[in-house]
């Protein structure tokens, strides 16, 4: 991430989008690209699909910050002209994506803001329903999850979309949702258990969940899977997004939210007045 970065989009940078299907194999992306060299700013040319479909995606930024509609079909009929002009064989435009940057810039925002949104109620719920310790444990792993998610995506050579977006909202709540699960049962058995340290607690509840969020994990990686190899290529990002997502958000679980959860209410009771914490030790600690 902090050598490469991570690409924005179509979606949020603007510019145009062509997908292009050769008549012919043979055609790679060398080639392609030296045909558009002449055009003005940096192009990004790459296979669209398998190689038995021939199909080739260029993009092209904005050109000086120009976002109107005729700017934008004048680039897509400028990548147009030079492929046509290049000795390159018959092709056929399959489909044309154009944004412009004040519509980029919007969904841009509208992105960051779904993202914070949801990680701000997310907090608070857990805040609520068990304690903040856990909420601090279960938002330390979700940044985890996200941020190991954007660097695989980054290495993969993937762009930051709509669709990827979609994905990491979705994996924050995947990993959330099996966070509960644990800290649920956790809930229980400091009921059943209070004399029990809380390290014990949690080291019961998790090998207790752990084989339903293996199971769970591991069915929704199958079908995550299915949708990388057949979903095609739109999906593809969303798919490799959900797929790492997934692995990170189990692991997490079960490694860093309880961890960082049990670590900060150990330090919590031991800040507790004498009188607090002798009156934590009491009947009343089961309904803590």
């Amino acid at each position: 991430m902090v050598t490469k970065g991570l690409p924005l989009g179509i979606d949020f940078s603007g510019g145009t989008a062509i997908v292009v299907e050769f008549s012919q194999p043979g055609v790679t992306e060398a080639r392609v690209r030296d045909a558009i060299a002449p055009l003005p700013g940096e192009e990004v040319v790459q296979r669209y699909g398998p190689a038995s479909d021939r199909r080739m995606l260029v993009r092209v930024p904005l050109d000086g910050g120009v976002g109107s509609g005729a700017g934008l079909e004048a680039a897509a009929t400028q990548v147009t002209h030079a492929l046509q002009g290049a000795g390159l064989p018959e092709f056929r435009v399959v489909s044309r994506e154009l944004v412009s940057a004040a519509i980029g810039a919007d969904l841009r925002r509208r992105g960051l803001y779904a993202t914070a949104a949801s990680i701000a109620a997310i907090t608070a719920y857990i805040a609520i329903r068990f304690r903040p310790s856990f909420a601090i444990g279960a938002m330390a792993a979700t940044f985890h999850d996200i941020g190991v998610t954007l660097a695989c995506l980054s290495l993969a050579g993937y762009d930051l979309t709509l669709n990827v977006t979609a994905a990491l909202l979705t994996i924050i709540g995947y990993s959330v949702n099996d966070t509960i699960v644990i800290f649920d049962r956790v809930r229980e058995n400091a009921r059943t258990m209070p004399e029990m340290p809380l390290t014990t607690v949690v080291n019961a509840s998790v090998n207790q969940t752990l084989s339903r969020t293996i199971v769970t994990a591991g069915m929704t990686l199958v079908s995550v899977v299915a949708v990388y190899l057949f979903g095609g290529e739109t999906l593809r990002g969303f798919a490799f997004t959900m797929l790492i997502g997934i692995v990170c958000g189990t692991y997490s679980t079960v490694f860093i939210a309880s961890a960082i959860a049990t670590r900060l209410a150990r330090r919590v009771r031991r800040r507790l007045p004498v009188g607090s914490a002798a009156q934590s030790s009491g009947p009343r600690k089961e309904g803590a």
